[in-house]
């Protein structure tokens, strides 16, 4: 018995000895947030499984006026869009640590020469119980190198989930915007309505007196049944922009009242050039840096394989002869694969091939990100050029011939027609300066998307 115990205890310390013990990396794999809406919460699942379930909401919806930055904040901390990346994060993190585990020991029990005859057993030794535990020793840094593949994969989960952050914060700051901007068109039409009454009042005031044709009278209601169906149109619009706004924090039925925000306000825009140079903050060039490194390390676990692994192993083994004591030996053994016709060689070639090929995807991220940049700022830029136009001189002048027409008309000095088409330029006018206003906001959430920071910064 005391043998068994030696052996046990020396097989124990060769498999703990030998197979390691070292706790591998748990750093989080949460990369550093781009400056744009760093200052927003977002989700991030908690580090124990055990704590998975219905997690407590830290941003309620409002009932009433809804800014842009509690849309973007429900948005990030309610999205099942980005909760799954969220989650992926923390799935990598239990990949590492996987990783850095050594490979369990084997224990096995073996019973020899049982059908021996006693004649046989002075030959054989007699009936042989063995007990081994072994282990297998990785050589070659195998551990290490496994480790280092499943932290840069985590890596490259923790930049997924960064470029969704933004892509999701960049959607809502867009629905935002197309909300305001139905609100906004729907106030147009009211008071394109209202307009339209008046005007429909005052000619049917005049053809009562028979001062004009009752034709007149029809096409005053024609104008005013056109607006009102305008107004209808807008008011459907802006239904289904709040749903598509509250879509993005999983809510079927949007809860707050009404978009609080401006778009009049069209401050000028940077340079492209010192737009340009800030493209190496968007998350997607950081994911395929990640990505190089996770190929780079891939390449030397392949490498790795090529040394073949050790398994060491101790026991016991007892010897019975019939009539005899029985006898106690310890036993001690190893094995080693022959790199003979195998080392990895085709493993270490594809590794190299997926290195050269991420270099690549990596060259064509930075031409796409700088097409697109150049796509969007000709955009943002078009949408400024025409809004300031619009603004500064073409809406004052339209609406200064709406007013001296209208003042005409009641004085008697112009037709229907006449204010009817002042009427309708004004308000093409202003329907001109909401739509460029809206492309121009929108615009700026397009460059901010892909600069990673606000345009205020860029300045």
């Amino acid at each position: 018995m005391v043998h068994l115990k030696k052996a046990v205890s020396v097989a124990i310390t060769l498999a703990i000895g030998l197979g390691g013990c070292t706790s591998p990396n748990a750093e989080e794999g949460w990369p550093e947030p781009r400056p744009l809406g760093r200052d927003v919460p977002a989700f991030r699942p908690p580090p124990s499984p055990d704590d998975y379930g219905e997690l407590p909401l830290q941003t309620a919806e409002s009932e009433g006026d809804l800014t842009l930055r509690e849309a973007v904040a429900l948005a990030l901390l309610r999205s099942p869009d980005l909760a799954t990346f969220g989650w992926e994060v923390r799935a990598r993190e239990a990949s590492v640590l996987q990783a850095g585990l050594p490979p369990n020991p084997g224990l096995s029990a073996s019973v020899e020469n049982l059908a021996t005859s006693r004649k046989e057993e002075a030959t054989t030794g007699g009936i042989q119980t063995t007990i081994q535990l072994g282990q297998l020793i990785e050589l070659g840094g195998k551990r290490s190198s496994r480790i280092e593949v499943a932290s840069r994969e985590r890596d490259v989960a923790g930049w997924e989930y960064e470029i969704r952050r933004i892509d999701l914060l960049s959607r809502v700051s867009q629905l935002f915007i197309e909300v305001l901007s139905a609100q906004r068109r729907i106030a147009l039409m009211e008071e394109a309505v209202r307009l339209a009454e008046q005007s429909a009042a005052a000619v049917s005031e005049r053809v009562k007196a028979g001062k004009v044709s009752p034709v007149e009278e029809t096409k005053a209601n024609v104008a005013l049944s056109t607006a009102r169906i305008g107004l209808e149109r807008s008011k459907r619009e802006l239904e289904a922009s709040r749903k598509a706004l509250s879509g993005t924090w999983g809510s079927r039925t949007p809860r707050f009242k009404s978009a609080l925000g401006e778009l009049d306000s069209v401050p000028a825009i940077p340079a492209i050039e010192r737009l340009t140079g800030l493209l190496d903050q968007n998350p997607t060039l950081a994911l395929w840096a990640a990505e190089m490194s996770m190929r780079k390390a891939a390449v030397e676990l392949a490498r790795s394989h090529a040394i073949p692994d050790l398994t060491v192993a101790a026991g016991y083994r007892r010897y019975t002869v019939s009539g005899e004591d029985d006898v106690d030996a310890m036993v001690v053994g190893f094995s080693i694969p022959l790199p003979v016709f195998s080392r990895n060689q085709g493993g270490v070639r594809e590794a190299l091939y997926r290195v050269a090929r991420s270099q690549e995807e990596r060259r064509l991220a930075e031409v796409r990100l700088a097409v697109e940049l150049g796509e969007s700022y000709k955009a943002l830029s078009s949408a400024y050029s025409e809004a300031t136009a619009l603004r500064d001189t073409v809406l004052p002048g339209a609406q200064s011939a709406f007013d001296a027409v209208s003042e005409g008309y009641r004085l008697g000095r112009f037709g229907l027609l006449d204010v009817l088409d002042s009427q309708r330029t004004l308000f093409e006018v202003r329907s001109q300066h909401l739509r460029a206003a809206t492309e121009y906001h929108k615009a700026v959430v397009d460059v901010e998307r892909l600069v990673g920071d606000r345009l205020e910064s860029a300045k």
